[in-house]
């Protein structure tokens, strides 16, 4: 508008209209803005891909995961393409750029994590992958070939920690408390924690005799083909609930149901943390205190196979033996005060998840969310609308 001497010129000049490709660019410019703001701050849409934690979770659930509870995590590598994680979906390629590193930050949260939530986290020994074996955890593949053999069969390369692969299960332990497994039972500050209707284990189960028939194991919710393997000819390993088999041990052809557990004493390697002089499985470990904030631990012989990778790795300290000693960034240490807290997660699965007992402690800068509940699910086995698992719609996760 223009202003003349005595007056105000009110004539609107005309407004240019915007074509109908710049109408689309602007339309799809501020949905991916919005998404992305609503991913990174509020809600995002997660899958299980594996077995680890069933009866909870089945493969083929979509999750609603929750920013909001713990905090949303301020992005720590923020150019990346939008809705990829660490690969581009066609090429093949990296999907950010970590030429640009931001510090860990975390907004505010509705309550801290607790025991027995359902945790989406990043995996902890995911700064290092073999990209041709992403499927394989590349320590454990040092373990097994060596470091000369992997670095050289493979193309390694690292990732920063909100572009690890993304893993999601059952928190056993918060920063402070002691964990151990006996016989496959879970000890969580001395207390005995049986597993509940939710996780499964391997139990070995004898029948009086091989007349019956396979439908009664279906009835009471088994999958003949993955949870029942035959050992002998009275023999079988059952993978179930502790409910499930409470009712297959009223079964007048059965004889017996126990446990199906490593040996105590039986070591493995793979379970962390990878001590030889450990005698440690994965259903006999510990006790081992889950470090937080503020604690302060001693370093010697005992402790630092359990807490070196936090200290250096997590924690990104400097860590060198010196004689009989340790320094931490050039300094003489005795002790470590922790600046993170920890937690120890487990698959309710027990006999198949890659979980704590394989690679130790979760930081708290690697938590994404809480699993809130299943807004869909499918089933591949299934059959036209038997596809959709209809009774698990926005059923709730616990």
């Amino acid at each position: 508008m223009k202003w003349k001497f005595w007056e105000k010129d009110t004539e609107a000049k005309p407004v240019k209209k915007k074509s109908k490709g710049r109408e689309w660019a602007d339309a799809i410019i501020f949905a991916v803005v919005a998404a992305t703001i609503i991913r990174v701050f509020f809600i995002e849409a997660y899958t299980i891909p594996t077995g680890s934690m069933e009866k909870s979770l089945l493969i083929g659930d979509f999750l609603f995961v929750s920013k909001v509870n713990y905090g949303a995590r301020i992005p720590m590598t923020p150019v990346a393409f939008p809705f990829a994680h660490h690969t581009m979906p066609i090429t093949g390629t990296k999907a950010y750029w970590d030429g640009v590193q931001w510090k860990y930050r975390r907004l505010p949260g509705l309550a801290d994590i607790k025991r027995n939530d359902v945790v989406v986290f990043n995996f902890p020994e995911g700064d290092t992958v073999a990209l041709e074996q992403q499927d394989q955890n590349y320590y454990t593949l040092v373990r097994a070939l060596g470091w000369q053999a992997v670095n050289r069969q493979f193309t390694i390369t690292s990732r920063p920690v909100d572009k690890r692969e993304n893993y999601i299960k059952r928190c056993i332990a918060i920063g402070g408390d002691t964990v151990s497994m006996i016989d496959g039972l879970v000890y969580l500050n001395g207390k005995a924690e049986p597993l509940k209707n939710t996780g499964r284990m391997d139990y070995q189960v004898t029948f009086k005799s091989a007349d019956f028939q396979y439908q009664v194991f279906e009835d009471l919710g088994f999958n003949i083909n993955e949870d029942i393997l035959q050992s002998t000819p009275l023999t079988y390993k059952m993978t179930g609930t502790p409910e499930m088999l409470a009712e297959v041990k009223k079964l007048n052809f059965v004889s017996s149901v126990g446990f199906l557990t490593a040996t105590k004493g039986a070591q493995e390697i793979d379970v962390f943390p990878h001590d030889p002089n450990r005698q440690w499985n994965v259903d006999n470990f510990g006790p081992i205190v889950v470090p937080k904030k503020g604690w302060t631990v001693k370093l010697d012989s005992v402790t630092m196979p359990l807490y070196e990778r936090a200290i250096r790795i997590y924690e990104g300290n400097k860590l060198e033996k010196s004689g009989s000693g340790w320094l931490i960034n050039g300094q003489a240490a005795a002790t470590y005060t922790f600046k993170m807290n920890y937690y120890w997660m487990m698959g309710d699965n027990r006999h198949n998840s890659l979980d704590s007992r394989y690679w130790g402690f979760v930081p708290d800068d690697h938590i994404v969310g809480k699993a809130l509940f299943i807004w869909m699910s499918h089933d591949t086995n299934g059959n036209f609308l038997n596809k959709i698992r209809w009774n698990r719609l926005f059923r709730g996760i616990h």
